[in-house]
Order: C-alpha cells, then sequence, then structure tokens
C-alpha cells in the first residue's frame, strides 16, 4: 500500500500528520506500506527523505497495490492526486477527479447543492482584482469572507463593519485566487461523515458538533492547537438528524465522492445549511473524521481498513500485502442510532 502525504498547498504539515496516521493505522494491521511525500516545492520524497525522481515515484507507486493519497488543499485534493492515480493505473482509496475538483471550489459546491435542493448561505464571489461594492449584495453584514478554494480555515475571516472588507477580501486573495462573500449564518456548526463500504452501503459517523469560539472563528489555530472542543455526538432532535443525513447522502451522490468525506452544515431554525465538503479529510490523532466514527464503533484503524477494502474491491483487486488479513469492516453501524434519545 503506497500511503502520498504532504503536498505543496498550505496544508503541508497536516498532511503529513494524516499521512503518518494512515500509515501506521495499515502497518498495525500487517500491511506493507511505502510512504511517498511530495515536498513543498513539488519534488518527491522517500519515508527518509530522500530524493525521487517522478520515474522513481511512479515505479515505487505501481508496484502497490493501491494508494492512499491524504494530499489535503490544492494540487492533491482537488482531484490532481486521483488524476495521476489512474493515469498510471494505481487503484485510489478516496474521491475521483470530478468530485474533488468540485468540493474544493466552494463556489461549484454551492451550485451543485442549490441543484439538489441543499442549502447554502446567500453568497457573491469577488474576481482577483474586483472591487468590494457590499451595496450590491443581496445582504447585510456581518459576512464570512474565505478562498473559493483552500481548506483549514486559512485566510477567512468574520466582517462585522464595512471598513473591515478591504482588509478581508486581501487576506482571502492571499490564500485563493477568488474570494467568497456570503451572508453569516448563525447556527451550530455540526459535521457529519459518510464512506460507502466494500459492498456499496453508506456508512455514517456520529454527528460532531465544533464548539465555535467566543470570537466565531473555528480558525486554523484552534483546529490544529489542542483548543477545539468538539462535542460527539453532537445533541440533535431526531428531525435535525434526519435532515443532515439526507443532506450529506444527497451532496456525497451528486459531487460523485468515494471514500471518506465530512459535510460541514450549520444546524438553524429553518434547516441545515451547507458550509463546505470535505472529500480528504484529516485523519491524525486531533481529526474530527475518527472521532465520528469511533463514536460508533469503528476506530481509526478499522476505518483506514474499511476504506481500503472498499477502493479494492471497486477495483477488482486483493491486497496481497496483507496476506491473509482482510479488513471486514467491525460495525454495522449505517447512521447514529442514538440521537434520537438525546
Amino acid at each position: 500500500m503506497a500511503v502520498l502525504g504532504g503536498g505543496t498547498s498550505g496544508e503541508h504539515e497536516v498532511s503529513l500528520a494524516s499521512a503518518a496516521s494512515v500509515a501506521e493505522a495499515l502497518r498495525a494491521a500487517g500491511a506493507e506500506v511505502v510512504e511517498l511525500t511530495v515536498a513543498r516545492d513539488g519534488g518527491w520524497r522517500s519515508a527518509t527523505g530522500g530524493r525521487l525522481t517522478p520515474a522513481q515515484a511512479v515505479a515505487a507507486l505501481t508496484r502497490c497495490d493501491a494508494a492512499f493519497p491524504v494530499l489535503h488543499g490544492e494540487h492533491g485534493e482537488d482531484g490532481t492526486a486521483a488524476g495521476f492515480l489512474d493515469l498510471v493505473g494505481v487503484p485510489l482509496v478516496g474521491s475521483p477527479v470530478r468530485a474533488g475538483a468540485l468540493a474544493l471550489d466552494k463556489e461549484r459546491t454551492k451550485l451543485v447543492a442549490a441543484s439538489v435542493g441543499v442549502a447554502t448561505a446567500p453568497g457573491v464571489v469577488i474576481g482577483d482584482s474586483g472591487p468590494v461594492d457590499p451595496a450590491s449584495w443581496p445582504f447585510d453584514l456581518p459576512v464570512v469572507v474565505k478562498p473559493t478554494t483552500g481548506g483549514s480555515s486559512d485566510g477567512v475571516s468574520v466582517v462585522t463593519r464595512a471598513d473591515e472588507l478591504d482588509r478581508a477580501v486581501e487576506h482571502a486573495r492571499a490564500a485563493g485566487d477568488a474570494v467568497l462573500v456570503e451572508a453569516f449564518v448563525r447556527g451550530r456548526e455540526v459535521d457529519l461523515a459518510l464512506h460507502r463500504d466494500r459492498d456499496g452501503r453508506l456508512r455514517a459517523g456520529a454527528p460532531l458538533e465544533v464548539v465555535v469560539p467566543d470570537d466565531g472563528v473555528f480558525d486554523r489555530a484552534s483546529k490544529y492547537d489542542g483548543s477545539a472542543v468538539f462535542e460527539v455526538p453532537a445533541r440533535l432532535a431526531p428531525a435535525e438528524h434526519d435532515a443532515l443525513l439526507a443532506a450529506s447522502t444527497t451532496l456525497y451522490d451528486a459531487l460523485g465522492c468515494a471514500g471518506v468525506a465530512r459535510f460541514d452544515f450549520f444546524v438553524t431554525a429553518d434547516g441545515p445549511v451547507l458550509n463546505e465538503v470535505n472529500t480528504t479529510p484529516g485523519l491524525g490523532a486531533r481529526s474530527q473524521v475518527p472521532l465520528m466514527y469511533e463514536a460508533v464503533g469503528t476506530d481509526r484503524a478499522a476505518l483506514v481498513g474499511e476504506l481500503v477494502a472498499a477502493a479494492l474491491a471497486q477495483a477488482g483487486r486483493t491486497c496481497s500485502a496483507w496476506g491473509p488479513f482482510d479488513p471486514v469492516p467491525t460495525s454495522n453501524v449505517t447512521a447514529w442510532p442514538s440521537s434520537r434519545d438525546l
């Protein structure tokens, strides 16, 4: 099994943590793991840090049964890694090109969501050098300003005064090509993760609520410095849970996702409002997705095993590196059942 981490995006270090976690889980299951890193400059590195030519990297990949890319952000999660692996004939653990490309672009995600009846916040896109004219927007302050691409909350600001807009837009432009300005949604931030198993069944983790800091921003620092507070399972009414599950399932299929994807929502009095979709979510020690599946009886190692088994089944392959090991799912939970008791 190959595990790809690093990358040229601003999420390089986060990706390395995810890759290390995935490699550890695979080795614990008895798999032989080939770790490859994409350096910040785009070059290839081996597990020991030695430089590899592109030809050497491809040779290493094509000797593997499958590849598990955890290249977060642009030039990886956006379909780049999936397309590359498809071209060299290596089965992919995760979403294909279309899903990655659509989900990483928040503007396109909103268009897909609207087409299948999933609510999103009203928003406008500002180009590379377009003027910031809030008078033309169909909503009022406060607003959220963010790059249309990228992750880890890079470039995101909550703006409450008109004189803060220019600075927020420039901050977002530094993290992406175009800027998305959305109406501020007042609601609880609740996430749900889905993956499709080897038999084609969708399996959900427990809903997770992000306890948002007083400043109203779940920013990069709070995501990764250990200060973030998560409540798993989120306390949802039965109707709220069912609405989140229905919206997530609809989007998973509409975008063409595979592997595990995380759907981030705001739960409001009028129903769920989609924030974003992450087709290559973090799988490190502090990441949300492993916590969500642990709450339904699938630990990190079992989740990784399930994802690999599904990818190999889709490709019509078995994993020679595992020998007799068969990563059978440890839980038959398809949704969080206890939410109805909360």
